[in-house]
């Protein structure tokens, strides 16, 4: 059995209802920018600064231009192919390998398990500057990252309702929080409190040269633009999907990379880049130093700790279930796939993937020379830009595959030039990535195959025990 069935790959079985079509262009928009914004912008922007100085606008710029050519990618595949199942039904349908496929699946799932552990330590940290407690201390810090994962697993077992109404206020709540930077920067700006010439001022770590302080920086600022890819796995609740979904897709990346550059910018005028770069709240540090005595500035670390927070919980629902529908399917062992009776939530599923996230926040958190954002945040990034170049590889291998219907089609030129940055940005040689990067990914995928391992042997054993 593979991880989508061999019937035709995410057509799902005839006798089940269809799912209801009910986001139009602007719900959709919505959930596309709702998703990508979270804990990257909020926690990495001192980090980017630490790499290239004032202009640490540019890679999230350059990681923008990256993420653009996979999205072409992807709104060719998904016009094609409108169904729920993202990367995993491309690279099937691209290659049809059974261990491919479920590599691919387990990849976006640990990228969800780094991506919550990162913002664990971006909820730790903007907790304790909200609340008055020592930030530089990291037991205090390691504690609140436990318990906020604890929490977000509590969450997840009682069972989440999630709406496309819920995702606008989030989305909105979110939003509010980065424009309310933009407005007490801008004062601060107009008010003659700022320094622009910051802004173009590269300044770079010693053991760097400058093209490759912004790849390294690109490689981290690309933390702060995933989350458009799961935005394909609505397209069966999407009307009229081959319209509407290039223009909310290509839409939502722009709106949110312009949010970005503009406070990327924003801080590094208001604020000296020896104060900015390395700060685990950034932001906060904005707008405090712009409008120390503004009211309302004291809502950003909450507003941060909710940006996080709900970052976390998306992505810990997203893992849970993913692992849930492996293990269902058969392609992982069975117990993974228990579902509470009461809750209805895949508690079994949600128990591993908690623990997991638990360890790796810990193991990251022992080392106070590397912060857990960077690294988690980073090891995000390096998972889905492997995941990325599959899929930039299987629009082109997918040509052949031709569709009656009218779908997006991307210049051959992008996908093409997508793979070459994709892999560009993974090699530790040319991305200027930190070891223990590819060290946790390791680890993950190392467990990830010991699980397909132990999956295939007890469903052989099944089998043969079904045919005695």
């Amino acid at each position: 059995m593979t991880v989508l069935d061999d019937r035709k790959a995410g057509d799902g079985d005839s006798a089940q209802p269809e799912l209801k079509r009910v986001m139009g262009p602007k719900l959709l928009l919505l959930f596309i920018v709702g998703d990508i914004l979270g804990t990257g912008i909020y926690a990495l922007t001192g980090q980017v600064a630490a790499e290239v100085g004032g202009a640490a606008w540019l890679p999230f710029l350059v990681a923008f231009g990256v993420a653009m050519l996979t999205a072409c990618s992807y709104l060719e595949l998904v016009g094609k192919y409108p169904q729920a199942a993202g990367a995993a039904l491309y690279v099937h349908k691209a290659f049809g390998i059974h261990f491919v496929t479920f590599i691919v699946c387990f990849t976006v799932m640990c990228s969800g398990l780094t991506s919550a552990s990162a913002a664990s330590g971006a909820f730790a940290s903007n907790f304790a500057t909200g609340f008055g407690l020592d930030s530089s201390n990291p037991g205090i810090l390691l504690v609140v990252a436990l318990l906020f994962m604890l929490l977000v697993m509590a969450v997840n077992l009682r069972g989440v309702a999630e709406s496309v109404g819920l995702n606008v206020v989030l989305t909105l709540v979110e939003l509010s929080g980065l424009l309310l930077v933009i407005l007490i920067g801008s004062f601060a700006i107009f008010g003659g409190n700022a320094d622009f010439s910051r802004v173009v001022a590269f300044e770079t770590p010693e053991d760097k040269g400058l093209f490759l302080a912004i790849s390294t920086a690109t490689s981290l600022a690309f933390f702060a633009m995933v989350g458009f890819e799961d935005s394909v796995n609505m397209v069966e609740e999407v009307k009229n999907p081959s319209r509407i979904f290039p223009r909310a897709l290509l839409s939502g990346l722009t709106i949110t990379a312009v949010v970005y550059v503009v406070v990327a910018i924003i801080a590094v005028a208001v604020v000296p880049v020896g104060e900015l770069a390395g700060n685990d709240t950034p932001l906060v540090t904005v707008v405090q130093t712009a409008a120390p005595d503004f009211p309302i500035s004291a809502l950003i670390p909450f507003i941060s700790l909710f940006a996080v927070g709900n970052s976390a919980l998306i992505n810990m629902m997203m893992a849970s279930r993913l692992l849930y529908g492996m293990s269902k399917r058969g392609v992982l062992p069975s117990f993974l796939s228990k579902v509470h009776t009461k809750r209805q939530t895949p508690f079994a599923a949600i128990l591993f993937t908690t623990a997991i996230a638990l360890a790796l926040t810990a193991y990251v958190s022992i080392d106070p020379e590397n912060p857990l954002v960077i690294l988690l945040g980073g090891t995000t990034s390096l998972l889905l830009l492997a995941v990325f170049a599959l899929v930039n590889v299987s629009v082109l291998v997918l040509r052949r595959d031709k569709v009656e219907h009218k779908h997006f089609r991307t210049p051959t030129a992008l996908p093409v030039l997508g793979v070459i940055v994709c892999v560009y940005l993974v090699l530790p040689w040319s991305s200027g990535r930190p070891a223990e990067q590819y060290e946790i990914a390791g680890v993950l995928l190392g467990i990830g195959v010991v699980l397909w391992g132990v999956g295939r042997l007890v469903g052989r054993r099944v089998a043969t025990r079904r045919a005695e």
